[in-house]
Order: structure tokens, then C-alpha cells, then sequence
């Protein structure tokens, strides 16, 4: 028996999106379907080509850049914002700037807002809150495989992030925001896991303080004897290798 070869239009696994919201743009003819949705609508482009089928004067996609270096999305990005702003339409500049910095959640807010806009307020789903850092992925983990201060900064304070505003205040001020969620969250581990308390390393922003100063203060461990056993080892006896 023959198998029917029918071709549908590719999905992602996974892309936080609604479920009306995938069908919408699988119904459009865009370039190439967004697999990965906070990478592929980082560039700004696949959004001008959404936007240049409901506006095509407007949207010219040959005055876009389809690369995805930092300075061709920012050029992307102040072209859309130009073009909407003609017609008084307008997205969240927090929005814009997650989704150039591939920040979490943030490229999936900016698609609901772009579908709201084309459906005339179609959308009456509740829109996530814009909250772009790796919170809820962390959430998910067990408490010794979630990220360290230095690594929560890491994740939610990007390289393109720094370089887009080279301020040395402005991002040691984002990254002292981040690292003091960090320490809350820690600190709400340790009240509900008090048995663990013993085992993290406290962090705080004049220097860190290891919890092995309250193991070795406890007179359990300082009284604790070690004993040895003797091992006695037969030697064989030696031999001269001159024979008198």
C-alpha cells in the first residue's frame, strides 16, 4: 500500500506562541518559517516581511538587512519602528530591545503584539507579563542544578546587551539587579529547604562566606576520633650474589 506524500507547513516543537498565533503565520509566505522564535525574529526581518503583506508600500523588503549581526538588527529595527510610526502604530521599545538580545519571552511578546496590531485586537488571550530573564527555565530545575550568581549574570545580561550601551554604570547596575534576585531566590531556597542551608555557599556583594566555617565550629566534628591500624609487612630476607 502506498503511502500518501502530503506536505504541511513546518512546526516547531515548542515556541511558547498560541496556538492561533502559529496557524496565522504558517499562513503566510515568509522566507523561512520560524523554527526557533527568540533566535529567527531577532534580526527584525521575518517582521518586516509580516508587515510588508499588509502594508507593502510601506515595508520594502530590499531596504532590509537579512544578517544578524548587532548592527543589522538595530538598522532592521529603527526602520520598522519609522514605518509604523507613520501610521501610528507602535510596539513596546522593551519588547524590541529583548528580542534583538534573544532575551526569554521576549520575541514571543513582540509576535502577540504584532498579531494584535495585524487582527485589529483579534487576540483575547492573556499576553505574558515582560519579565526577560530565565526565571521560569530556572524554576524547573532541581535546586543544585540551577545557576550560580555568576552565571545568572551571564544569562541574563548579553554580550550584544553590553555592547549596544557601553555604560560602564548603566550595565554594572543591571548586573547588581540581577544578582540581587539571585540572592533572594537563594534565600527563599534556604527557608524552604532549611536541611540544605548547610551545604550552599552564602554570596553577598562585600564577598562570600562558605558554610564549611559552620562545619568545622561543631563540636560533632571536633570530637570525632580516627583510628589507625598497623599493617606489618614481611620483608624477604636478602640473598648475596657472590657465592664464596
Amino acid at each position: 500500500m502506498a503511502r500518501s506524500s502530503i506536505c504541511f507547513a513546518e512546526c516547531p516543537r515548542k515556541t511558547g506562541l498560541p496556538r492561533e498565533v502559529v496557524k496565522w503565520l504558517q499562513t503566510l509566505d515568509l522566507a523561512f518559517y520560524p523554527l526557533n522564535v527568540r533566535r529567527d525574529f531577532s534580526s527584525g526581518y521575518l517582521v518586516a516581511q509580516i508587515f510588508s503583506h499588509y502594508y507593502p508600500r510601506d515595508f520594502s523588503l530590499h531596504s532590509y538587512d537579512r544578517g544578524t549581526s548587532l548592527s543589522a538588527k538595530q538598522w532592521n529595527w529603527s526602520q520598522i519602528e519609522r514605518s509604523l510610526e507613520k501610521r501610528n502604530l507602535y510596539l513596546k521599545k522593551e519588547a524590541i530591545d529583548g528580542t534583538i538580545h534573544c532575551k526569554p519571552g521576549a520575541a514571543e511578546l513582540l509576535v502577540l503584539e504584532v498579531y494584535t496590531i495585524l487582527s485589529k485586537g483579534r487576540y483575547v488571550g492573556k499576553s505574558p507579563e515582560p519579565d526577560f530573564t530565565d526565571e521560569e527555565y530556572q524554576n524547573l530545575l532541581p535546586s543544585l542544578a540551577r545557576s550560580t550568581a555568576s552565571k545568572a549574570i551571564k544569562n541574563n545580561l548579553t554580550a550584544t546587551e553590553i555592547k549596544a550601551v557601553p555604560d560602564i554604570s548603566t550595565n554594572q547596575r543591571k548586573a547588581e539587579n540581577i544578582l540581587r534576585r539571585h540572592l533572594e531566590h537563594k534565600a527563599a531556597e534556604r527557608i524552604l529547604n532549611p536541611g540544605r542551608s548547610s551545604m550552599i555557599k552564602y554570596c553577598t556583594f562585600d564577598g562570600c562566606v562558605s558554610a564549611v566555617l559552620e562545619l568545622r565550629s561543631s563540636p560533632a566534628r571536633s570530637r570525632a576520633s580516627v583510628s589507625f591500624k598497623e599493617i606489618k609487612v614481611r620483608q624477604p630476607a636478602k640473598q648475596s650474589l657472590v657465592n664464596y
